[in-house]
């Protein structure tokens, strides 16, 4: 089955010329989301992750199946406000509008692979401040997905962030390559 089929491009979307990719289609075909599932997971099992990260909120729908099937720890990156314990924000800019991620501080260590999961890439801002996210709790970057081009993949040379082992965490300004040229502003801190 071919996925892209089911899955339906939006323009404009949230504002003037932004692509968006919308997955309701494909989620509302059981045979295609599982099919989704499946493709995600063996994507997945080549990079040997120790944990799927999963972005707010729909990269939800796709990454707690894979970890659940492949017995992995599932990590959530959440909008403000939505994480109880001791966290990392990180706070990015893009064309149309700012954001913050938060992830739990003890929800990765430098020993963890992440195979990040998001159902939509636009900008790929939210992916590079996840990507950093994870980085600066000390794992590393296993892949994102989805890249649909691959672009992404080359685009994390560009950002990779080593954790600092000593010092205040520090504004920088992230290059997002050819992802549609978009630049970060990122501003990373402890909660």
């Amino acid at each position: 089955m071919d996925l892209k089929t089911l899955i339906r491009d939006v323009p404009d979307f949230p504002q003037e010329g932004i692509l968006f990719r919308d997955i309701t289609p494909l989620l509302a075909h059981p045979t295609g989301f599982l099919g989704a599932i499946e493709a995600l997971e063996n994507a997945a099992s080549r990079h040997n992750p120790t944990a799927i990260v999963a972005v707010e909120s729909r990269g939800f729908i796709f990454g707690a199946p894979m970890a659940a099937r492949m017995g992995l720890p599932l990590v959530l990156v959440r909008k403000p406000g939505k994480l109880p314990a001791k966290r990392m924000s990180i706070e990015y800019s893009l064309e149309y509008g700012q954001n913050q991620l938060d992830i739990h501080e003890d929800a990765l260590t430098a020993m963890d692979r992440a195979f990040i999961v998001d159902d939509v890439l636009a900008t790929g801002g939210t992916a590079l401040a996840t990507a950093k996210l994870v980085e600066l709790l000390g794992a590393n970057v296993g892949v994102l997905l989805p890249h649909r081009t691959g672009r992404i993949g080359r685009t994390f040379a560009a950002v990779r962030v080593r954790r600092r082992v000593c010092g205040p965490l520090r504004a920088g300004v992230a290059n997002a390559g050819r992802v549609h040229a978009a630049r970060l502003r990122i501003r990373a801190m402890r909660c």
